[in-house]
């Protein structure tokens, strides 16, 4: 079935794009390209990177875990995010890797939201300053699990799922963009289809949430594309770090990776392998480049020899599995999506 094979690609794409970044993660450009050019496959963390080094070929980072553990309570609560449990799990998760010697850990807005609660801050305010890219990159899950019709119920079960770290305007708007474009993939868009699909779920995932001051997600992944329509992958990727930014802001992580999605039309391998080459936070921009793609072409266009590695390395991940139980999901959930999200606050837009 090409659903099944598409499912399957978004969560194979999130996972191959993670861990070729692994090594080059937080890396500069130039740094990269002096050492590896454009990666070809998976590679060890170098002693240098302070974030990932010790870590194998093939491993993979916060991205596919926390991805997983996403689309693990989706499935528990049949389309709907037990946020209590959520932050407990992402608690968890991070003391695992604190426990196992990883630099490799939440992000800050997760980190922030964690401590909210801690306080004693509701889990309906927990994420009110998350604005970071934390949600647009494990929300690949959902995009399986819901159909992108209606649009507006798709991008309000995004800001459920991710409510308690990332109740923002702004990182509503990029993983409802993720999201949507995933599951128009599912659904058989192609490319170009899905690209667009993910700007009208921005623009609608930007009104949701709460007020945080930055660039509107939806007019930067448009412009995004523009920038490197028919250009050289080379001297796009050169524009996509030094204009659209490759750090972890949400209005720079997602428009720069649906931007590398639409350099190579066909091919979501070599869209995983440029991300990741990019330098920044490029395990996260290709996971998000792979899931997209992935969701776009399926799973068959990846190299064998790259799922034999990826598995080897990663003997618990189960992504197969994983995405035939939340395509079961699909258009059959009984959770009732939010009826728009938490509201901006007065005043603020």
């Amino acid at each position: 079935m090409r659903g099944r094979d598409r499912a399957y690609g978004a969560l194979l794409g999130l996972a191959v794009g993670d861990a070729l970044g692994m090594p080059t993660q937080y890396l500069p450009r130039e740094t990269i390209a002096a050492r590896y050019g454009v990666l070809d496959g998976f590679r060890p963390a170098p002693d240098d990177n302070v974030i990932s080094r010790g870590q194998p070929a093939a491993r993979v980072t916060d991205d596919t875990d926390q991805a997983v553990i996403l689309g693990r309570l989706l499935i528990d609560g049949r389309g709907r995010v037990d946020q209590v449990r959520f932050a407990r799990e992402l608690r968890d998760w991070h003391k695992r890797m604190v426990g196992a010697g990883s630099a490799d850990l939440l992000g800050p807005s997760t980190l922030r939201a964690l401590d909210q609660l801690d306080r004693g801050v509701p889990p309906e305010e927990s994420g009110r300053w998350g604005d970071t890219n934390g949600a647009a990159m494990r929300i690949a899950p959902a995009g399986i699990a819901f159909s992108v019709r209606p649009l507006d119920e798709l991008v309000s079960r995004v800001a459920q799922a991710g409510r308690v770290t990332h109740n923002t305007g702004i990182a509503i708007a990029g993983a409802a963009a993720v999201a949507a474009a995933v599951s128009a993939g599912i659904d058989g868009a192609d490319l170009s289809g899905a690209l667009d699909i993910a700007v009208r779920a921005a623009e609608i995932g930007g009104r949701l949430g709460h007020y945080v001051a930055g660039a509107d997600v939806a007019s930067r992944i448009a412009w995004a594309r523009g920038l490197v329509a028919g250009r050289d992958p080379g001297e796009a990727l050169d524009l996509i770090y030094r204009l659209v930014g490759a750090g972890v802001a949400t209005q720079e992580a997602v428009p720069a990776a649906l931007a590398i999605c639409s350099l190579f039309p066909g091919d979501p391998f070599a869209v995983t392998r440029y991300a990741a080459s990019l330098g920044g936070d490029c395990d996260t921009i290709a996971a998000i480049a792979g899931a997209v793609s992935g969701a776009v072409y399926g799973a068959g266009r990846f190299p064998a020899t790259i799922v034999e590695q990826l598995t080897a390395a990663n003997p618990d991940l189960h992504l197969s599995d994983l995405a035939d139980r939340l395509l079961g999901l699909r258009g059959g959930t009984d959770a009732r999506p939010d009826p728009g999200g938490t509201p901006p606050e007065p005043g603020l837009g």
